[in-house]
């Protein structure tokens, strides 16, 4: 279903030429907090607000919706009594308005639109045609501009983008920073209720963070806390009561803590390749292919030979061990003779033997003298 062109009609009370630039308009029915049964009425998307008419060719609009309030958008699954029929809820801070679109191609760029409006940013995680994300980014330039030029002067809008923190922060970032919008970070929160329902994020004003939480309550309900850096250092959790803390985990810590367990940071796990793979031109026709690496453990070097010693000995010139016998042999007892000290000691008998012997030799000499 493409944009419908504008139709610019005048009358009084309330002529659409007055309204701000109308970005798509088509059918839908509603049902608001208070209405018991839905309506069908021709629904233009002028600026930040929805307008909705009695049919197309009336200049008088019924009743008008501000986004201002937005709080988030999803898919109604419940069935309708048409079956290409799909719906929606916006939610809204004063309540839920429910919608229905005339099919799931319609559903999804009425949600394109009302994100783009609201976030000032292109949605990423929809299923649109690139014509359609052109047309949005066109709708998302022209929205920045109706608004600068709205308000040259004054504080940037309550709906501005995301924009990158322009203070640094302090110390270690707790793993449950994500740098997406509110908007994304209630989608992120709800598609994977598993991962944890608590994550800290940028805030608009790119000077301060937000935390978004996710709880089931008959449905969603996402809170959003401000998150505020001190001059003196250190963090606060913008509630009634302020919650000082010294650092982003504390942050997280602390909402922990007082909620029993009940909030848990939001990890998403990102998925990793199990294999290698690499990219090689083909050597015959040139064209490249993916490949995908041996998973089989790689072989191992060959061992390298022992280290042989540097002057190697041949068993041929190896001298034959001395024989400790020789040693004990009879040797030439010359002073000069240096194989003298290897000599063994005589026992005491042998010296005792000797002295006696060398006492008689005296005693015969004595004797023949």
């Amino acid at each position: 279903m493409a944009a419908a062109p504008v139709r610019q009609r005048s009358g009084p009370g309330g002529p659409r030429a007055q309204l701000p630039p109308c970005y798509y308009e088509g059918y839908l029915e509603k049902r608001g907090p208070k209405e018991k049964a839905s309506r069908r009425l021709w629904t233009c998307l002028c600026g930040n607000s929805l307008y909705f008419f009695n049919n197309a060719k009336d200049s008088h609009f019924v009743e008008k919706l501000d986004l201002s309030g937005f709080v988030s958008l999803k898919d109604d699954c419940s069935r309708d009594r048409n079956l290409e029929a799909a719906r929606l809820i916006l939610r809204m801070k004063d309540g839920e308005t429910k919608i229905t679109a005339p099919n799931l191609e319609s559903r999804e760029l009425w949600k394109g639109f009302l994100y783009s409006v609201v976030d000032l940013n292109v949605p990423s995680y929809l299923t649109l045609l690139p014509g359609q994300l052109q047309m949005l980014k066109e709708v998302v330039d022209k929205e920045r501009s109706r608004r600068r030029t709205r308000t040259p002067t004054r504080a940037p809008p309550s709906r501005a983008p995301p924009s990158p923190l322009s203070v640094p922060l302090v110390g270690e970032i707790p793993p449950c920073f994500r740098p997406v919008s509110r908007t994304e970070a209630e989608v992120l929160l709800e598609r994977h209720p598993d991962c944890g329902n608590m994550l800290l994020r940028p805030g608009r004003d790119g000077c301060s963070l937000a935390v978004t939480t996710r709880q089931d309550l008959n449905g969603s309900v996402f809170r959003h806390y401000r998150v505020t850096q001190r001059d003196q250092g250190g963090y606060i959790i913008d509630v009634e009561n302020p919650i000082p803390c010294a650092t982003l985990h504390e942050v997280i810590d602390a909402l922990v803590e007082k909620t029993a367990g009940t909030l848990q940071p939001f990890l998403l796990e990102e998925p990793y390749e199990e294999n290698i793979t690499y990219v090689s031109a083909n050597d015959e026709n040139g064209e490249r292919i993916l490949h995908t690496a041996p998973s089989s453990p790689l072989p191992k070097a060959p061992a390298l030979p022992p280290k042989q010693d540097r002057w190697p000995s041949s068993p041929l010139n190896r001298s034959p061990a001395p024989d400790r016998r020789i040693l004990t042999s009879s040797v030439p007892a010359s002073p000069t003779n240096p194989m003298r000290r290897l000599i063994l000691s005589p026992s005491p008998l042998a010296q005792t033997f000797n002295e006696e012997l060398k006492m008689k030799l005296e005693k015969r000499r004595a004797s023949q003298e």
